[in-house]
């Protein structure tokens, strides 16, 4: 089930917005980084250590280590994109060190 959160309208109605992330998972096998984008971190959690992406089932299994939520899947898509970079690289391992 995608994540959800609730804002609220003026007058007090509720409205459910769907909620999007970008994410970094470690291998516990090597200590591998593997970056993505989903609307359920948890579900895609799952299925990573199910062996259902083909490109990283060797390096099952996996524990989540940092995560952004974001409002739309382009957003997501491009912290992504960000990740993958050289500066972005940069920027994980720095918020990733210990």
């Amino acid at each position: 089930m995608p994540a959800r959160s609730e804002k609220e309208r003026s007058g007090g109605d509720r409205i459910v917005v769907n909620m999007y992330y970008a994410y970094i998972i470690k291998s516990k096998k090597d200590d591998s980084l593997y970056k993505g984008h989903c609307q359920d971190i948890v579900e895609r959690l799952k299925q990573h250590n199910r062996g259902e992406m083909m490109s990283i089932k060797n390096k099952i299994s996996f524990i989540l280590i940092y995560f952004e939520k974001f409002d739309t899947r382009t957003e997501a898509i491009k912290r992504e994109k960000y990740f993958k970079t050289a500066a972005g690289r940069r920027f994980l391992k720095h918020i990733l060190a210990p």
